[in-house]
């Protein structure tokens, strides 16, 4: 079970038995998610690492394939956030990564949590910003989250979350 909930059920009181419950009725997210690849000079290496630190920190986050393939009719099917159009996607990139982390609202709004929208674009070990076409989409699209409440970056490595 995540540490969160853990952590949780300790100041709460909850008892192990409804813990066990808790865990039977919606079952374990995962917690670790397994490194993908051993090269540690590429994006999935990075992406595994935020995905791990992620998890650790109780954040939820999935990947976002962004692409377009064609259909059994030969027809195009566009798929990934911001990848409407071609021409969408050459000005706004989706990030790599997308997902939720629990925010508790302050008492104002009830003690609610809620879940704010994350967005990270993983980039390889030792990355820097060159401002090309491409990296311009990215910030675009982060930009666009961070303006909206939402939590955007590039990231290269752990403690990039």
């Amino acid at each position: 079970m995540n540490s969160s909930v853990i952590q949780w059920a300790i100041r709460h009181q909850v008892s192990q038995q409804a813990l066990q419950e808790l865990r039977s009725v919606w079952g374990d997210l995962p917690v670790h998610l397994p490194v993908i690849g051993h090269d540690s000079r590429t994006e999935a290496y990075t992406q595994s690492l935020v995905r791990l630190e992620a998890a650790k920190k109780g954040v939820t986050l999935w990947r976002n394939n962004v692409g377009s393939l064609l259909d059994s009719r030969g027809v195009p099917v566009r798929y990934g956030l911001a990848n409407d159009t071609k021409r969408l996607n050459e000005t706004v990139k989706s990030g790599d990564l997308l997902g939720w982390r629990p925010v508790l609202i302050t008492p104002a709004h009830v003690g609610s949590t809620i879940g704010q929208f994350v967005s990270r674009e993983c980039k390889r070990p030792n990355w820097k910003y060159s401002g090309d076409a491409h990296e311009q989409a990215q910030l675009k699209w982060a930009q666009a989250v961070i303006s909206g409440g939402g939590d955007a970056a590039f990231c290269s490595g752990e403690g990039t979350l």
